[in-house]
């Protein structure tokens, strides 16, 4: 009964290395992914979530100011014609 009991020990001292294992491995793909996700975005050349809206906000203000110009314009041009 004892070889049995020994069995038993080394199986459950094997699948807790192997567990171990296991753990390390998924640790250093997670780690290995990240750094590569960096390298690509900062390779992709992407802009911030801040720098788009700090660009979309400009477009818009030049836009407003673009139709105000438009509309001062047309009014000068119908003053001038009358």
């Amino acid at each position: 009964m004892q070889t049995r009991g020994k069995f038993f020990d080394d199986l459950s001292q094997l699948m807790t290395n192997a567990a171990g294992m296991a753990q390390g491995v998924k640790t250093e793909a997670e780690t290995a992914m990240r750094g590569f996700m960096e390298r690509w975005i900062a390779d992709a050349n992407l802009v911030t979530r801040e720098e788009f809206e700090a660009v979309r906000e400009m477009a818009e203000k030049a836009r407003l100011e673009n139709e105000a110009l438009k509309a001062r314009l047309e009014a000068l041009e119908a003053a001038r014609k009358k």
